[in-house]
């Protein structure tokens, strides 16, 4: 065979290879996930996992996502962020660079979506946080919006509702100094609580960092502080010790938590402990009606357990997410442009009715929506005890 020949042959053949793989990607819409899989809070990262499956299956079951008019294949590139923030960063990068997706859902946990927003917003790369109540994670960033409510309003709901509930004066807050999410909760939350009850209202304000096991000192020193109250805006692994070790020294006053509590393996992992307390969440699985019965229906089913805050907000993002899609009526195959439409049809957004409650979007991005008080039954359930809207 002469050399032309083979040249032209192998032309040939690299135009059949090419052209299906890249009608395939252009029939096909990519979304990214970053979430924990593994790290501290490996069950936050699962009930993304799960709730984000769920929603797949759906699109799958109807032949694909419809966007005006034609059906797109989607694809999951779940992506491991170990809960730590420089991996929530390589995961954006990764998932923007390489694998070309047209939109990141995740991370949660605040301490990772804040940096890893910064990335999004740099790449012009829409990114939805379903659970980072961080003010900082979409501050200054069009392309950062979140699924959930924020700590300015989370923190002066708890302080009203304590105040209200047991007319408590003087409280105490105990929190991880190295990490964004219950550090800004609990700088919000002190000041709402001295705007209600004065300077020095709050009596003890300690700290520790994380994965620090032993909190007998900060306990000791909340105990001896006057507190009627203890506030502890930790996550579930956290939980069980901080109340299991304040009962062991003899605390036996209120403990009143955030929405970082609202995972199943709280109770788990606390038992009995934690029986009785009060935290704030975005919805409450217990009671529920409607499209939010169903959907915990379905996920017990599937996955045994009842769904976490998590894996609620996950599917309600990713159901604004289908939404912004929809809304842009055609995908052109030009990825900056698709891009920058999913952003701009996010940002027009202005009322969604999710299984964790009816969300209006503020032009940052942020949903105002309201925060559900919830009270850990003696069965270990997560009960409705009321609603504070905005």
């Amino acid at each position: 065979m002469n050399k032309r020949l083979t040249i032209v042959l192998l032309l040939i053949l690299s135009t059949w290879v090419i052209a299906p793989a890249a009608l395939c990607g252009k029939d096909t819409i990519k979304i990214g996930i970053n979430a924990p899989m593994t790290g501290d809070i490996p069950k936050v990262g699962e009930g993304t996992k799960f709730a984000a499956r769920m929603w797949l299956s759906d699109i799958k079951a109807a032949g694909g996502l419809k966007v005006g008019g034609k059906l797109y294949q989607v694809e999951l590139v779940i992506e491991d962020n170990e809960s730590k923030a420089e991996s929530a960063v390589k995961v954006n990068i990764k998932m923007i660079t390489e694998d070309e997706v047209l939109v990141i859902v995740g991370p949660q946990a605040s301490k990772q979506a804040v940096p890893a927003g910064d990335v999004a917003n740099n790449y012009r790369t829409a990114m939805i946080t379903p659970w980072s109540t961080n003010p900082d994670t979409t501050k200054d960033r069009p392309y950062v919006f979140r699924g959930c409510f924020l700590d300015p309003f989370q923190g002066p709901v708890l302080a009203n509702f304590i105040t209200e509930e047991f007319r408590f004066k003087k409280a105490a807050v105990l929190y991880d100094v190295a990490s964004d999410y219950p550090k800004g909760l609990a700088e919000f939350f002190k000041k709402a609580w001295e705007g209600l009850h004065g300077k020095g209202s709050v009596v003890a304000f300690e700290s520790f960092t994380t994965k620090d096991p032993d909190f007998s000192s900060q306990l000791t020193k909340i105990k001896r502080s006057g507190a009627e109250v203890l506030f502890t805006p930790q996550y579930y692994n956290e939980v069980a010790l901080i109340v299991q070790q304040a009962h062991e020294l003899g605390w036996n006053k209120p403990i009143v938590g955030s929405d970082s509590w609202g995972s199943a393996e709280t109770v788990q992992l606390c038992g009995k402990e934690c029986f009785g307390l009060f935290f704030s969440a975005h919805y409450a699985a217990a009671g529920a009606t409607g499209a939010t019965k169903a959907f915990i229906d379905r996920y017990k089913k599937e996955h045994g357990y009842v769904p976490d805050d998590v894996a609620a907000l996950t599917w309600d993002s990713l159901l604004i997410v289908q939404e912004a899609i929809q809304a842009c009526g055609a995908i052109t195959g030009n990825l900056d442009k698709d891009r920058r439409c999913v952003r701009d049809a996010l940002a027009r957004i202005k009322k969604f009715d999710g299984i964790t409650g009816q969300m209006t979007f503020t032009e940052d991005g942020d949903p105002i929506k309201c925060v559900v008080i919830v009270k850990i039954s003696d069965k270990g359930e997560y009960e409705f005890y009321k609603s504070v809207c905005p």
